[in-house]
């Protein structure tokens, strides 16, 4: 019994269940998390380079924390309201031409079933004439399969064809769905995504701020900050795999490689700086 529950393990792997209601805040959650551990760590390593000390560098992590998660709060809440409120407007005038056109409305609907899957004409059947026995046998057989789905498909479309021609609530849903890709149940609150960038904005900058709280050295705070970033990087790359299924090896450094560099930009800006303004002095 045991070795037959494990090769129907094998023929039937778990089921994993879809992302659902979180799926269109993956963005914001993705995007707060990731900009406060990269821009955070940039700009401390700017400020290091510069020569600020200690307490500088944390006063400048501190606020560039809160200023960067209030940003992030208001641009995600003023982009998704914009966005909705252009949804609605769109919704709108396909519930006006759906009442004004209707005729014209069916006639895109029957483009969009093509879209999805659902043919409208017969398959070409003609065959060769200077065809052998065997394959015009096979082809005969090809062809009887491609006449029953297509009588098939072709039923639906009539089918479908006939309701949604009746019914211009269902036909509004289907027209909203299948054009603008949009269903009531995945409408992005604009609160739900500032909140969201925002409290993770404000975690991804923890890494990049705590060390200058502990340590007294700017450079060995720039260290322990540049590898907890790191570590950090390395765990949303995991996070974000659990939820693409790809690879979070890749994922994290390809962020790692890029944090990196920008480091490194922004030290060289900060030593760049000191020594420019040691020279006017």
């Amino acid at each position: 019994q045991q070795q037959q529950q494990q090769q129907q393990q094998q023929q039937h792997p778990a089921h994993q269940e879809h992302l659902v209601k979180s799926r269109q805040y993956y963005r914001d959650m993705v995007l707060g998390v990731n900009d406060g551990l990269v821009s955070t760590f940039l700009l401390v390593a700017g400020v290091v380079g510069g020569g600020m000390d200690v307490e500088g560098v944390l006063l400048t992590s501190v606020s560039g924390a809160i200023a960067g998660a209030i940003s992030m709060f208001a641009g995600e809440y003023v982009a998704t309201k914009s966005q909705n409120e252009v949804m609605k407007g769109e919704i709108k005038l396909e519930h006006d031409h759906i009442k004004k056109y209707h005729a014209e409305e069916m006639q895109e609907l029957t483009h969009l079933f093509s879209l999805i899957g659902i043919p409208g004409s017969q398959p070409h059947l003609c065959g060769d004439p200077n065809e052998n026995k065997t394959t015009t046998y096979h082809s005969a057989v090809n062809n009887t399969v491609d006449v029953s789905s297509a009588v098939e498909a072709r039923k639906l479309r009539q089918r479908l064809t006939r309701y949604y021609g009746s019914n211009s609530d269902a036909l509004l849903k289907i027209m909203i769905a299948l054009e603008f890709g949009v269903i009531d149940e995945e409408v992005r609150s604009p609160v739900l995504a500032g909140a969201s960038s925002l409290l993770l904005f404000f975690i991804g900058s923890l890494p990049s701020t705590i060390p200058f709280a502990i340590v007294a050295d700017p450079e060995m705070g720039l260290i322990v900050s540049g590898s907890a970033c790191g570590v950090s990087l390395i765990v949303v790359g995991i996070v974000k795999s659990l939820a693409t299924r790809g690879n979070f090896l890749l994922a994290a450094m390809e962020n790692l490689l890029i944090t990196t560099a920008g480091g490194a930009v922004a030290y060289g800006v900060g030593v760049a700086f000191q020594s420019l303004v040691g020279e006017e002095e």
